[in-house]
């Protein structure tokens, strides 16, 4: 039986599990690396901050990640198929990893954090928005 997320280790080893799936992925994966170019080194540690604080209450992240997404739909439109696409991926890593109150509660985050972007992008995209930083 597999264990719930408890720990900054478990962070770790889903961020880590998710993006190795992302970077390789042909739907979603090039808008981290041709569109974002993402820097793994340093987004990476962001992700286990990002992570912990919102599953362990660490209170470790400091950053706007809404102003990365739309950052990155003006140079190459994302839309919600994208998202969609992105939480199926999110939900088969943990529930590939982990079972539990916490794990639910990362699909539940997600969802949400999925579906607030998804509604700026689209407000972005309709012009009432230029920029949420």
């Amino acid at each position: 039986m597999k264990s719930d997320i408890t720990n900054r280790q478990d962070i770790e080893l889903l961020v880590d599990s998710f993006y190795s799936a992302i970077q390789k992925d042909a739907y979603i994966g090039p808008y981290f690396t041709d569109v974002a170019r993402v820097d793994w080194s340093m987004h990476l540690p962001k992700m286990y901050e990002f992570w912990a604080s919102i599953l362990l209450g660490e209170g470790s992240y400091r950053g706007h990640p809404m102003s990365k997404h739309l950052g990155v739909d003006r140079k190459r439109e994302i839309h919600r198929p994208h998202f969609d696409h992105w939480m199926l991926m999110w939900r088969e890593t943990v529930y590939s990893l982990f079972r539990g109150p916490k794990a639910d509660e990362a699909i539940q985050r997600a969802e949400n954090i999925a579906i607030l972007t998804v509604f700026k992008i689209n407000r972005q995209h309709d012009g009432d928005i230029q920029d949420l930083t």
